[in-house]
């Protein structure tokens, strides 16, 4: 493992690991004020979602009525 020593004026916003710190800290606020983003919103298929959960329905009734 490589140590890098920096003087506070060539420290940059990561951490040891390569994390930019303000950006992470950036994507936390966006993500606090948007519980479920437009990132997963757009992935998702509604019109299929809704099938689906009307065929696990009708299995319901279906075995609950046997």
């Amino acid at each position: 493992m490589e140590v890098i020593v920096m003087t506070n004026n060539q420290q940059s916003n990561k951490t040891s690991t390569g994390t930019n710190a303000a950006k992470v800290k950036h994507q936390n606020a966006a993500s606090a004020s948007n519980k479920f983003g437009t990132e997963f919103a757009s992935e998702t298929d509604v019109q299929a979602v809704k099938q689906q959960n009307a065929q696990v329905e009708a299995k319901k009734n279906q075995n609950s009525g046997q």
